[in-house]
């Protein structure tokens, strides 16, 4: 008996910013959208998995997330699954709705993951990311890694003959200070410069331009991105995530459930891994791309376009090579060479990215799906590239200085 699983719906809001609407209106419009993408009444869902991260702390509901925004939208009594895993929990919804088809258990199931992060309070907003990481230990580090930002700052203001630029109201997240410092080591290590880093922040940038459901809709030049200020050396604003709220979802089903329900547009999933991280090493992202890889009976050289986990510019640079793509070391020169272009070797980030499309946290994973889903079927419009076959990698949170989880999925056009 065959054992292939597909992605036969999908759907994805326009990430933004909705301060008058709940977690439970964003979970049922992209449920909707998912719904009418495939043409499948929501009583063929057999369970669903839940991804969310932040309700909790912005709104109390700390427990019964699932449960709470699934009943207001016509899904209840079936098994509703909970899943929290820092920025890759919506690849992790989508890893447990694979897992249990492979089981044997389910024969069509969602995952879905909405996000609100936007608040007035910045501050709060920021503050509320320390949860991402080994809070103990990341604190300390934290206020190391800022006070030798600072006297970067000063050592080039000191240069330029310039004041030293202020952080803006509200400050940044603590990720943004880890993945400064993994670029500058990356930059001295490696030779890769911060124009680099620019080249992959305006690319994402240009290509959301084409993607009406991107949070971030406007062309931005090298230049610009360098130009705008500084969060932490070397990461300029327009080289890091934005906030905002948004949902994503994927409807996953077996072949024996396709059979009965011809879907012409469905994708099938050739490899879906979960790792986690650890303190004594950070190369759980190797890891992730050599399983998927195996699973797929597939290389590197075999994935046509990739969506990434861009959290910042940088974080382009390491998943690039982390995936093979490219050698360590080389990709802010392969990115700088326009390979990972839309009209590149290998386009990585079609969808503008976590840098432009935007990063509600527990969406983010299933965004990138419904984008690879989108290339594939060949509905990407002014981005669509030629794609058979799909890469996303989608990290979450941190322990020590690696992620301390991630997913990557490879996807096939059938």
């Amino acid at each position: 008996m065959s054992n292939k699983i597909y992605v036969i719906g999908t759907g994805m809001i326009k990430f933004g910013k909705y301060l008058k609407k709940s977690i439970k209106d964003l979970t049922g419009e992209a449920l909707d959208l998912t719904q009418k993408d495939c043409n499948l009444d929501l009583s063929n869902i057999e369970a669903a998995w839940y991804s969310n991260c932040a309700w909790g702390i912005f709104s109390n509901q700390h427990c019964i997330r699932g449960e709470v925004a699934l009943s207001a939208n016509r899904i209840d009594q079936i098994p509703i699954i909970n899943v929290e895993n820092a920025c890759a929990s919506g690849s992790t919804a989508f890893h447990g709705a694979w897992t249990a088809i492979k089981a044997g258990l389910y024969d069509c199931v969602l995952a879905i993951g909405v996000e609100k992060l936007y608040n007035e309070d910045r501050a709060k907003t920021m503050k509320s990311f320390m949860v991402y990481t080994d809070v103990e230990a990341t604190t300390k580090m934290i206020e190391q890694l800022k006070k030798y930002a600072q006297k970067q700052k000063e050592k080039k203001a000191k240069a330029e003959g310039t004041e030293v630029k202020k952080e803006k109201k509200g400050g940044h997240s603590a990720f943004m200070d880890i993945y400064a410092m993994a670029a500058r080591n990356h930059m001295k290590a490696y030779g890769t410069t911060q124009r680099q880093l620019a080249v992959i922040a305006a690319k994402n940038h240009n290509n959301s331009v084409l993607n009406p459901l991107a949070q971030y809709t406007f062309p931005m030049t090298v230049e610009q991105v360098l130009d705008d200020y500084e969060v932490a050396y070397p990461l300029t604003r327009s080289m890091c995530a934005p906030i905002g709220d948004g949902a994503a979802a994927a409807i996953l089903c077996s072949e024996k459930f396709l059979k009965a329900n011809p879907n012409p547009r469905a994708v099938l999933i050739r490899a879906s891994v979960l790792k986690s991280g650890s303190w004594r090493s950070d190369d759980i992202a190797k890891r992730a791309a050599k399983s998927a890889y195996e699973m797929a009976g597939l290389e590197p050289k075999d994935i046509d376009v990739a969506e990434v986990h861009d959290a910042t510019a940088f974080g382009e640079v390491h998943q690039t090579e982390q995936m093979g793509f490219c050698p360590i070391g080389k990709g802010g020169p392969f990115a700088e060479s326009g390979a990972t272009a839309l009209d590149g070797k290998i386009p990585i980030n079609t969808s503008g990215g976590l840098l432009s499309r935007g990063h509600p946290i527990g969406a983010s994973g299933l965004a990138q799906i419904y984008e690879l889903v989108t290339q594939l079927r060949g509905e990407a419009g002014e981005r669509q590239v030629k794609a058979k076959i799909a890469l996303a990698e989608n990290g979450g949170g941190t322990i020590g200085f690696g992620e301390a989880a991630m997913c990557v999925h490879i996807l096939e056009k059938i």
